[in-house]
């Protein structure tokens, strides 16, 4: 990259936050309630989509009973999720960035209000200068909610870069032309991630923040 970076833009489930294993045992948790089949495999395939899409895509033989699944899954993750935190070097990660002067954002598949229970359990509303979730926009792979970001921090898109663990969070940045960096720690697998052409593959927290150091120092000495 040649242009200066003035915005990161994260995924927060698997890619900030540690709660993949929660979300598959509370999908898993409501589909049993309803009888219905649910791998822990596709129940991870779909963490980074919207809700309803996540309950269109595993139950849909039983669309009548989508939303009371939803519901149930809901209540679920709530009760047993208050353990969940960020993965280790996250926090040291956002202090970095934002002492640097980065604009930080979040884009996700979880509703708003899922979204503001996890920034105040993580005391991080201040960091970010906007978030998205899903409910308020359009599910990923659209782009539309990095476009909603770039309009309304006034960023272009070659000085922005999408951070996340799947397929979903690349192809949202990709169908943008923007740049992107996957994570192997989250959902998906590597080769997966690589589909989507990232800059990099970090496979820890530790490794993200190194290269998003260089990238940022050496977009600055181009600059210069």
């Amino acid at each position: 990259m040649s242009q200066k970076i003035e915005l990161v833009i994260f995924d927060w489930d698997g890619t900030l936050f540690d709660s993949v294993g929660q979300i598959v045992a509370s999908l898993q948790y409501a589909a049993q309630q309803f009888q219905q089949p649910l791998t822990d495999e596709a129940a991870k395939s779909i963490i980074g989509l919207g809700l309803p899409e996540v309950m269109q895509t595993l139950f849909p033989q039983v669309p009548h009973l989508q939303q009371e699944i939803l519901q149930c899954y809901a209540d679920h993750y709530v009760a047993n999720s208050k353990g969940d935190a960020w993965f280790a070097g996250v926090a040291e990660l956002l202090t970095e960035l934002k002492q640097q002067g980065l604009k930080l954002a979040v884009a996700t598949g979880k509703s708003r209000k899922g979204l503001d229970r996890v920034l105040s359990q993580t005391e991080s509303h201040d960091i970010f200068d906007i978030t998205r979730a899903a409910s308020e926009t359009k599910s990923k792979p659209d782009p539309l909610m990095l476009e909603q970001i770039l309009t309304e921090l006034d960023v272009v898109v070659d000085r922005a870069i999408m951070v996340g663990d799947t397929s979903y969070d690349l192809e949202m940045a990709q169908n943008l032309n923007m740049p992107r960096i996957g994570v192997s720690y989250g959902v998906h697998s590597i080769a997966t991630l690589e589909q989507y052409q990232p800059l990099t593959i970090a496979n820890s927290v530790s490794e993200l923040h190194r290269y998003l150091q260089m990238t940022i120092q050496a977009t600055v000495l181009t600059e210069a």
